[in-house]
């Protein structure tokens, strides 16, 4: 049996958009959405590296085992990310981190890359002083669902997502 390879998880920087934008279409596959996966890398720039950057991303790479060993390290690839971004609680008058996307690729799953992306963002939550961490789960996605209850999140029964968008959102923004 081979070795597993070094992972190491690193801030996402400007220069990743394709890496990231390759991974959130591996994302946007594996939830069956990818005609609503518009993104390009131009808007990853401008919304997660520009002027007021919207959200924050950690990319897992794989790859580069041997170079502590003096060997010819492997270039690393991309396994993973998860993307965060700040929201803020009224009730509590603190703020917590909003977990939007995790993923890993499916030839890395079971090697405990998912855990340890959320124990990243975990760690960003609670070096901030965020009083929580919270994101959404495809109802149809059991393999993710057994996987937080095994970290020991809660879902919150009672609660039901909504949305606006397109021409609904337009629509309301206009009224009075």
């Amino acid at each position: 049996m081979g070795v597993e390879p070094e992972v190491r998880i690193a801030p996402a920087t400007a220069a990743d958009a394709p890496v990231l934008l390759a991974l959130i279409r591996g994302l946007a596959e594996y939830e069956r959405m990818t005609a609503d996966c518009v993104a390009t890398e131009a808007a990853l720039r401008e919304s997660l590296f520009g002027a007021r950057p919207a959200a924050e991303a950690v990319i897992a790479w794989a790859g580069g085992e041997g170079a502590a060993r003096g060997e010819a390290a492997a270039a690393p690839v991309p396994v993973g990310f998860a993307l965060y971004f700040h929201n803020y609680s009224t009730f509590l008058a603190r703020r917590g981190l909003y977990l939007e996307d995790l993923f890993v690729r499916p030839e890395w799953r079971g090697r405990g890359l998912g855990k340890r992306l959320l124990a990243h963002v975990a760690r960003v939550a609670v070096d901030r002083g965020c009083a929580r961490l919270e994101w959404s789960v495809l109802d149809w996605n059991e393999p993710a669902l057994r996987f937080y209850r095994a970290l020991g999140a809660a879902a919150l029964d009672g609660w039901t997502v909504h949305r606006l968008t397109g021409e609904a959102l337009a629509r309301l923004a206009r009224s009075r």
